[in-house]
């Protein structure tokens, strides 16, 4: 779908009648108007219109109230995709999904050390034209959704800081909006992985949740109400930059004793291999997988990790208070060991019954969260009323 197409496809009312059949399909045009309190014409002119533009399509005939079996709604799932691209910081993944979050199509692209804003740019624009090539209908693709590790500017769709590869400044919503001539909204990766967990991680009807993105850095999501919270600046959700010891450990960031200098993978190499000096740990899936197998120093590595984890998540839950708490990223698989840790710190430390009761889940979507998420940036547009 060509840049600005988009923008024509919303509405308010439209967008209240599309989440409606989202949330709630198989439905007919009578519920829609009882329960979004529109009038009945008012619902069949844009459920007429929704149909001419392939959102939405007519299903089976419902049970009778009395009259004519109603007609049932339901959302054309594969009548338009998005793209979704996870960059960095070690590879740029791209996903194409049809509108319920099933991957159709997959392209991944590997991150070369030395990168320049342009040679970076160019490596994302390279990885979307893959999944281009394999589109039959590139005109039902409703836009180019990128999740960017670091700070990202949502207004503009520019990469401010991207800490691990290292670049500053880059431009990517002008520059692929001019190349590809398809619509970019450009997030941070944690707060994109926090709205995919919220509209394809199956939790339910939560009304706040945050999701912890826990990999080479350590970012977070803050989801109210189906949206993302990006705080005055574009700033919430950093976590990882949560001082847990004023003393502590030198972050990349420059501080002292960050989340993120003691619970990204990184940080737990660093612990491990200065534990262990014998061992040369490479990467926490070894010190995982030595834990597995029965390494004590390993285990108590991954339960510490757990432990200081826990303290972030608990300052989280005092400032937000959220429902729920999702874990993601490549330190999440070590579950079996962190997360005990983790609810044992909560229950230790939380401030009232509630909040140590507070549910703290592993994601579900694994490695697609993130890619997802950049996907839901397009939908929860499309869907949500403004």
């Amino acid at each position: 779908m060509k840049r600005g197409t988009f923008q024509l496809m919303k509405s308010v009312n439209k967008s209240i009648v599309l989440n409606k059949i989202r949330t709630s399909e198989p439905i007919s045009r009578a519920q829609i108007a009882k329960e979004t309190k529109l009038t009945p014409p008012t619902v069949s002119s844009i459920v007429r219109e929704l149909i001419e533009q392939e959102l939405v399509v007519e299903s089976e005939l419902g049970k009778s109230q009395g009259g004519r079996k109603p007609t049932m709604l339901l959302i054309n799932k594969n009548g338009y995709y998005v793209i979704g691209v996870d960059a960095g910081p070690r590879t740029i993944k791209c996903v194409l999904s049809n509108l319920s979050g099933q991957i159709k199509e997959r392209a991944v692209v590997s991150i070369e050390p030395r990168l320049t804003n342009e040679t970076f740019l160019t490596l994302l624009k390279d990885s979307v034209k893959k999944i281009l090539q394999k589109v039959r209908n590139p005109e039902k693709v409703l836009g180019i959704g990128v999740a960017m590790h670091g700070v990202v500017d949502f207004e503009t769709g520019t990469s401010l800081v991207a800490p691990i590869l290292p670049l500053k400044n880059i431009p990517i919503k002008e520059e692929l909006e001019r190349a590809l001539n398809f619509e970019v909204k450009v997030e941070n990766d944690a707060r994109a992985m926090a709205l995919g967990e919220s509209w394809f991680g199956q939790h339910g009807q939560i009304s706040s949740m945050v999701a912890v993105n826990i990999g080479s850095g350590v970012g977070a999501g803050v989801v109210v109400d189906g949206k993302l919270y990006h705080g005055a600046t574009d700033l919430a959700g950093e976590v990882g930059h949560m001082t847990i010891d004023m003393n502590g450990e030198v972050c990349e960031c420059g501080n002292r004793g960050c989340l993120e200098a003691y619970a990204s993978a990184p940080s737990i190499v660093k612990r491990a291999n200065r534990k262990m000096p014998n061992k040369e740990i490479m990467s926490s899936e070894e010190i995982y997988q030595l834990a597995v197998n029965g390494d004590q120093d390993c285990i108590d590595i991954l339960e510490e990790t757990g432990k200081i984890l826990g303290i972030g998540l608990t300052n989280l839950i005092h400032i937000i208070n959220p429902e729920l708490i999702i874990l993601g990223g490549g330190v999440s698989n070590a579950e079996k060991f962190i997360l005990p840790a983790i609810q044992k710190t909560i229950e230790e430390k939380g401030l009232t019954p509630r909040a140590k009761d507070t549910e703290v889940l592993i994601s579900k979507l694994g490695d697609d969260a993130t890619a997802l998420g950049a996907v839901a940036l397009f939908l929860v547009e499309l869907f949500n009323p403004a």
